[in-house]
């Protein structure tokens, strides 16, 4: 797989408003690797994994397990018989929890798929992780610290920020894979996100994977919301 792309976050409550919104996307040559969270996967079990699957999407299931190496490590191998692209956990959950998940991911022929730790989610300021979460070390040095636990671990990358894509190249090297969320066009509003940027610039900084939601899923045009999504970071 080619470790560079746009991926559309699918943040839907159901299957079938995910199924309708994929729709408008039957006339592309290229599918969009897409996203599937919390909210839609527990809506709709893995089948809608499957099913997205038996139509040719690449998948990054976005689950952020975290919890003691054995149950992390029995959780994975059920979800690589999936058959997913890419899934992740919480750096947090330590380095020996991280070795328990890839463990549990990589089948008997030793194929798996990406498995990539959250350091930070990009909704958390370094006020609020000082303040409420009493790590008293700034933001980019937890965030540089988490990825190197997770390249310890045998991971491939690491979900940050796109501000913080280039900090972790820096740390783990330029194959250590970087996906940022908190994508916004330049002339959009932030949301609920405090870390952002625009495609462009995730590109610019080190960015291997943007994952865009709203700003293609509440678009008026969302076909060509994603394109120019594309456009702007794959040039």
């Amino acid at each position: 797989m080619e470790n560079k792309d746009v991926i559309i976050a699918c943040d839907f409550s159901s299957p079938e408003e995910c199924l309708n919104f994929l729709e408008k996307f039957k006339d592309l040559e290229r599918k969009p690797f897409l996203k599937i969270g919390m909210e839609l996967f527990y809506a709709s079990g893995p089948e809608i994994v499957r099913e997205l699957k038996k139509r040719g999407f690449k998948i990054f299931l976005d689950l952020k397990l975290h919890d003691i190496p054995n149950t992390v490590k029995k959780a994975m191998k059920v979800l690589s018989s999936l058959d997913v692209d890419m899934v992740n956990v919480h750096a947090s959950g330590t380095v020996e929890m991280m070795k328990a998940a890839k463990e549990g991911l990589t089948r008997e022929d030793g194929t798996r798929p990406l498995l990539i730790a959250v350091t930070q989610l990009t909704s958390t300021s370094e006020k609020t992780m000082q303040e409420e979460l009493l790590v008293n070390a700034s933001i980019n040095d937890t965030i540089a610290h988490y990825a190197r636990n997770s390249k310890k671990a045998g991971l491939d990358g690491v979900v940050c920020s796109p501000l913080e894509a280039g900090l972790v190249k820096e740390a783990c090297g330029k194959d250590f894979i970087t996906v940022t969320p908190g994508i916004r066009f330049a002339d959009s509003g932030k949301d609920d996100q405090v870390r952002i940027t625009d495609p462009r610039k995730a590109r610019e900084i080190g960015s291997d994977f943007i994952v865009v939601g709203r700003p293609i899923t509440a678009s008026p045009d969302p076909v060509r919301a994603y394109e120019r999504c594309v456009a702007e970071f794959l040039g």
